[in-house]
């Protein structure tokens, strides 16, 4: 799964550097997660009177094929938080939605597609998780964007296809029977800027 991980980021990264050359672009995005792992619905009524709680961030980069109907690969380091009652788990990883979008009027497109997931570090506070079960996911994102000549808004909703759990581990390094849901469930708002 990693192969497939790395694959798909390098198809990616050769594929930017074609835009130069195309009618299309590529450019810079950043923003913000609200992230719920493993249920996003169930978290929000919770999270409702404290709405920092579960606050990550995202930066990245992408590139756009087409213009009324077009492809958006992107590669985006994400950092999410969830919190658990006193506890904060949080996740890094690096993502590659893979978009397909369609201009609907004006600036406004909608857009969906899979998302590569790669974790590359998670933790709980002062309690120690076991390896989650696949470093490697792969997910689903869709949503709506402006686009202007400038910047570009987007919001998307993503969520993690794959059961992926993560077990805790007393001091002594012996499992306890309590696990933790990692599937990204949650909502983006994103800003970009194109760089041509």
């Amino acid at each position: 799964m990693r192969n497939v991980f790395l694959i798909a980021v390098l198809t990616t990264a050769i594929s930017f550097s074609s835009y130069a050359q195309s009618s299309s672009g590529y450019g810079i995005k950043a923003g913000l997660n609200y992230n719920g792992n493993g249920d996003y619905f169930d978290s929000v009524n919770d999270n409702f009177q404290n709405p920092d709680r579960n606050v990550g961030f995202h930066i990245g980069i992408f590139g756009k094929i087409g213009t009324d109907l077009y492809f958006k690969p992107e590669l985006v380091y994400t950092s999410t938080k969830s919190d658990y009652d006193s506890s904060e788990f949080t996740m890094k990883k690096l993502d590659a939605p893979l978009l397909v979008g369609i201009k609907v009027i004006g600036p406004l497109s909608v857009f969906g597609g899979p998302s590569l997931q790669y974790i590359l570090d998670s933790g709980f506070n002062d309690i120690n998780i076991n390896n989650i079960e696949n470093d490697f996911s792969v997910g689903l994102n869709f949503g709506i964007a402006a686009n202007f000549n400038s910047f570009g808004l987007d919001l998307r909703y993503e969520r993690g296809f794959s059961e992926n759990e993560a077990r805790f581990l007393d001091n002594n390094g012996v499992g306890i029977n309590d696990k933790l849901d990692t599937r990204p469930d949650q909502l983006i708002l994103s800003v970009s800027l194109p760089l041509n």
